[in-house]
This record gives C-alpha cells, sequence and structure tokens, in this order.
C-alpha cells in the first residue's frame, strides 16, 4: 500500500520545479506504511494481533475499534477501514537546511521516535500521521535552530533535541500521537565554514598548549624558589643549631675549667693548713714572680715599676699576710678571692729584665745618683729565708 498524500506531494514538488526536473533524473520511490497494517478483509471471524487496533465502519460511519484477540463482523455491512500499530515507530527525517541565528546554513537530518496513543484520532484526525509527523518534525526543527547560533548547535544538542520533541507534542497531540524522542542524526556545514572552524581549533589547541607551558614553568620556578627557601631554613636551623651547641660547649669548659679551678684552690687551702704550708707557699710565690720577670725579659719593652719591683722579698711577705688576712674564713668564695689577688699582684709587677743583679737595674733610673740610692736599699732590707 502507497502514501498517495506523499506521492501528491512529491509531484507538486515536481511541478514547481519543473526547469530543474529536465536536467536531473527524477524517480519516485514508494514506501509502505511501517505504522500500518494491510486493510485484512471481512470474514465474519477475525482475529486482531497484538498491538494492534482496527478501525471498523458500518455502513460507512465509525463503529468501534477492534481489540487483539477473536471478533466477529457482519458481512458486508462492516468494514474494516484502518489498522493502527500501537508499537513505539521510528521514523527517518530526511536532511533539510536551517539557518542559524548567526546567518549558517546547516544540513542537518534525524530520527523521530513515536507511539500512537489514540487510534481514533490517528485515523480520523489526519490523512497520514507519518507524513504530517515527518513535515511537523522538519519544521519544528528549522525553527529552533533559526533561535540559537552555530556553537550552541553543537555544544546544546541534547536542549535542542528536547524543545524538538515539546513543540512536535504540542502538534501532535490532535492526532493522537506522542512524541517519545527525536534525536538529532548528522550535521553538515559548508567547507569555509568547516576550514574556518577547523583553524579555530587549532588556534585554541595552540593557546591552551601556550597556557599548560606556562603554567609548568610558572610551577617549575615555584618549585625551584620553594626548595631554595626550604634549603636556606635548613641551613639557617642547622647554623642556629651549631651555634647553639658551641655556645653550650663553651659553657661547658667554662664550668668545667671553674670546677678544675675551685678544685685546686680546696686542695690548695688544705695543703697550706697543714705543717710548713705557708713556707711552702711562699718559695712557690717567689718562684712565680721570677719567672714572671724572666718572661719579660725576652722581648725588649719599656713598663712603669714601682720602686720596689726588685724586693722580691717584699713581694713574698705581702702576698703572704694577704692570705693571712683571709686565711680566717674557711668558705670557698674567700679561697677564689684569695686567689684572684694573688693573680693581680703578680701581673702588675711583671717588667722586662735580662737578669736579676742589681746591676741590671740600671737602665730603669734616670742619673747614677737614683741608681746609688736604689743599690742602697736594696742591701739595707732584710732577705727572706725558706726553711
Amino acid at each position: 500500500m502507497f502514501n498517495r498524500a506523499r506521492v501528491l506531494y512529491k509531484c507538486a514538488s515536481l511541478l514547481k520545479n519543473s526547469n530543474h526536473v529536465a536536467n536531473t533524473n527524477v524517480y519516485f520511490q514508494f514506501l509502505p506504511l511501517r505504522h500500518r497494517s494491510s486493510t485484512p478483509i471481512n470474514t465474519v471471524l477475525m482475529f486482531v494481533p497484538q498491538q494492534e487496533a482496527w478501525i471498523v465502519e458500518r455502513m460507512g460511519k465509525f463503529d468501534r475499534i477492534l481489540e487483539p484477540g477473536l471478533n466477529i463482523l457482519v458481512p458486508i455491512i462492516d468494514k474494516v477501514k484502518y489498522v493502527q500499530s500501537l508499537k513505539e515507530i521510528a521514523i527517518d527525517v530526511p536532511k533539510q537546511s536551517a539557518i542559524t541565528s548567526d546567518n549558517v546554513t546547516l544540513s542537518i537530518d534525524g530520527v523521530l521516535y513515536l507511539r500512537i496513543i489514540d487510534p481514533y484520532l490517528a485515523s480520523y484526525g489526519v490523512e497520514d500521521p507519518e507524513f504530517a509527523i515527518t513535515q511537523l518534525a522538519q519544521t519544528t526543527m528549522r525553527s529552533e535552530l533559526g533561535k540559537i547560533s552555530l556553537d550552541k548547535v553543537f555544544r546544546e544538542r541534547e536542549n535542542l533535541n528536547v524543545s524538538i520533541v515539546e513543540a512536535i507534542n504540542k502538534a501532535s497531540e490532535a492526532w493522537g500521537i506522542t512524541c517519545l524522542r527525536y534525536e538529532i542524526r548528522d550535521i553538515k556545514l559548508p567547507g569555509r565554514v568547516q576550514e574556518a572552524m577547523q583553524m579555530q581549533v587549532e588556534a585554541e589547541r595552540k593557546k591552551r598548549a601556550a597556557i599548560l607551558e606556562s603554567e609548568g614553568v610558572r610551577e617549575a620556578d615555584i618549585n625551584v624558589a620553594e626548595g631554595k627557601r626550604k634549603a636556606r631554613i635548613l641551613a639557617s636551623e642547622a647554623e642556629r643549631q651549631e651555634q647553639i651547641n658551641k655556645a653550650a660547649g663553651e659553657a661547658a669548659g667554662i664550668i668545667a675549667i671553674a670546677d678544675a679551678r675551685a678544685n685546686s684552690l680546696k686542695v690548695i687551702a688544705k695543703a697550706l693548713d697543714e705543717h710548713r704550708g705557708q713556707n711552702a707557699a711562699s718559695l712557690t710565690i717567689a718562684e712565680q714572680y721570677v719567672q714572671a720577670f724572666n718572661k719579660l725579659a725576652r722581648v725588649n719593652n719599656t713598663l712603669i715599676l714601682p720602686a720596689n719591683a726588685g724586693d722580691i722579698s717584699s713581694m713574698v711577705a705581702q702576698a703572704m699576710s694577704i692570705y693571712g688576712k683571709l686565711s680566717n674564713s674557711n668558705s670557698d668564695h674567700n679561697i677564689e678571692a684569695l686567689n684572684q689577688n694573688i693573680n693581680f699582684e703578680n701581673t702588675s709587677r711583671k717588667y722586662s729584665a735580662k737578669s736579676s743583679h742589681k746591676d741590671d737595674f740600671a737602665e730603669y733610673f734616670s742619673d747614677d745618683e737614683d741608681l746609688a740610692r736604689h743599690s742602697k736599699t736594696e742591701n739595707e732590707k732584710p732577705q727572706l729565708q725558706l726553711k
């Protein structure tokens, strides 16, 4: 069974474009209706298949719709006029041209999925449901494409399909047909537009590549700077810890020296309390005094000395008198004070000389009279006898 409406539409199109017909090979392609079964002959007992609806007319007027299963018809009077399939139907929407909102011509086609929900309206509401719904899909698709730009056609393809389905369902409600979904199958662009889009895509890729490269360089610089910062922090912390350890070592050394000095002073104090301890201390002080003069004599220095610098016995006597005054206290503090006084006296009397003979001091006096006076003073002083 052929679609008469489609044949008439094709003939009308050919008549309008008669000049084009002469230059092209035109042929007709007759397609049977896929959504309508062949009208059966009235055989009184009728077996209706599942998912089909048979429209029965009695004497040319609608009578009833036969349900699947066994049905009985009156011969001659009853006639099966229409057979509608209640299954989901897929219809190819032919290619057509459409213009977007930015004036780009597209060639687009699709697939329409529909179902008959009211066999009566599908039979009497429209002459050819398939042809009508196909034309409606094409016009709706052109209308929706004209509302958006070329870029949105590709980005919002799913939204475009939903918009086409909603527009088709509003118009096909009176035909007893519902559109389940519409899918855009193929979109073709003009050659120049494709080249421009390709160049745009390449430029965008180059841009992203440059951005990624710059971000990589930036991240590398940040990582290097971060590494240097951490290295400096670690180096400063290491130096700080080294200084702390060094200071702790020096402090421990000072404490150890102080402890050793304190212990030595305790030993000296204990030795002085023993028999003939003071005589031994006097001898030690005299020896240190002479050694100090020997060290000063090694270099040619000019010093200002007291008048009795060569009187060793008086120096020893003075040191021992200081010790005698401090020996009454047994505390460690007094012992340390004694040691400091002795060191101070020894340090203040160091000077440069070549020998301990009285003639060796002649260079420190201005004339012979002072030298003679000094020699007389040395002879008159009592000598210290050490036992």
